[in-house]
């Protein structure tokens, strides 16, 4: 450490990272600024800065940051190929959206399934959007309520979508299979998020009916028909999917054989969508490159949280926690931490994650913490700081249903964190 401090010092670049994610800075910047501070800090040697960046493109996080992108790619070949409209424009056929409830419970199928199978909120229901806003604009459905559907349903569907990047980290720090990860942590917080969702979907409904409401919205065509080329690639994608997940859950294949899948099916639905084979690889490498700068983050972050484990500092910090541990119990554990992740990491989902397991790594083991009730604990504290405070994912949402109606958003964001927290507690408690 620089200037012999203590090991707890190593913590002030990852304060000031937390402090930053909360400003108007760009993500990468600010991790760069961090990453240079927390290099300082822990004294390593500029000389081998390019080989320990060498060494995170080959890290998780780093794998991480690249099935992102390839995910955005997959999204831009669906678009492309008409499969994505096809797929709401089905679903809507399929339920309706005759009555207010019929349109709220269709755009929350729609949401969850595309962001499931994309792996991104704000990519997916911006597909979602111009599809789905004039279906339910003409029986009177509020830009409130259609905020509140795709945030709660849209995050639902980051956390059960089976090579989404946050499922994907989390399997992979806690060793579970997707089967596992469901049962102990996808399902339950879906179940929950999604039946508050569609409570307060139609409570905001009824408030701003009258108080808000879509204008100029263009009016889709009477009767949608899609083209046997887009139906053929709408089932090529789909039985492409399937079966690689079904090979992939058969082996228990690691969180790497997400690129193959994501891979393999944007392939396959291009091509059945007759894509010319450069039009495809344009189209995908046109919709990855949306999110290179957060693979560019995730590839900076390894080095970032390495120097600062490596010191010591994670160790040293759950040792002055010890005091509210003392009791040796999985409820307090389990509630100080999913507060801990909710309120105090900021950051992308999947890097609070590793901050998480990091930090509190000797804690978990000395408590016996079983990787069933961690994994609930870091699904909760990586997703759910989204619905806590308005922050980018929010404000994107409320954007994309074209919403100004802030106050609705909160109180419904605050409700399903408070239900969330209680659901983690009362987890423990069967631990």
């Amino acid at each position: 450490m620089l200037f012999n401090l203590s090991p707890i010092f190593a913590l002030v670049p990852l304060i000031i990272y937390i402090i930053l994610s909360f400003k108007d800075l760009n993500p990468v910047l600010n991790v760069v600024i961090c990453v240079i501070l927390s290099a300082i800090i822990t004294k390593q040697p500029f000389s081998s800065f390019g080989s320990v960046m060498a060494e995170s493109l080959g890290s998780f996080l780093g794998m991480i940051g690249f099935i992102i992108m390839l995910g955005s790619g997959l999204g831009a070949v669906l678009q492309k190929t008409g499969v994505a409209e096809y797929l709401v424009m089905s679903l809507v056929k399929r339920i309706g959206v005759d009555n207010e409830k019929k349109a709220i419970a269709t755009t929350m199928v729609s949401s969850t399934i595309l962001v499931s199978l994309l792996g991104t909120l704000a990519g997916a229901n911006a597909i979602i959007a111009p599809i789905i806003i004039p279906l339910v604009a003409t029986i009177g459905i509020t830009p409130s309520t259609v905020a509140v559907v795709f945030m709660g349903a849209g995050l639902t569907g980051m956390f059960v979508g089976p090579y989404t990047p946050q499922v994907v980290t989390i399997m992979g720090l806690t060793n579970l299979t997707y089967a596992q990860y469901m049962a102990a942590a996808g399902v339950p917080l879906a179940v929950l998020v999604l039946t508050i969702t569609f409570i307060m979907a139609n409570r905001v409904q009824k408030k701003t009916l009258g108080v808000y409401a879509y204008d100029n919205f263009e009016k889709t065509k009477d009767e949608y028909v899609a083209g046997s080329d887009v139906k053929k690639a709408a089932l090529a994608f789909g039985l492409s999917m399937l079966a690689l997940i079904a090979y992939g859950i058969t082996l228990q294949s690691g969180s790497s054989y997400a690129i193959l899948v994501i891979s393999v099916s944007a392939m396959i639905t291009g091509l059945a969508g007759k894509l010319h084979p450069n039009d495809l690889v344009d189209t995908f490498i046109k919709g990855a490159s949306r999110m290179m700068w957060l693979f560019v983050m995730f590839v900076l972050f390894n080095p970032f949280i390495n120097f600062i484990a490596e010191v010591g500092a994670f160790e040293k910090l759950v040792s002055m926690l010890n005091p509210l541990l003392q009791s040796q119990s999985k409820v307090v554990f389990s509630f100080v931490a999913a507060l801990t992740g909710i309120f105090g990491v900021g950051g992308a989902a999947t890097a609070d994650n590793i901050v998480m397991d990091n930090m509190f790594k000797p804690a978990i083991q000395s408590l016996g913490i079983s990787p069933s009730l961690w994994a609930l604990i870091l699904l909760v504290a990586g997703q759910i700081t989204s619905f806590a405070y308005p922050e980018a994912d929010m404000i994107g949402q409320m954007g994309l249903a074209r919403s100004k109606d802030m106050k609705n958003l909160v109180k419904y964001g605050v409700i399903v964190t408070a239900f969330s927290i209680i659901l983690v507690v009362i987890r423990a408690c069967f631990e």
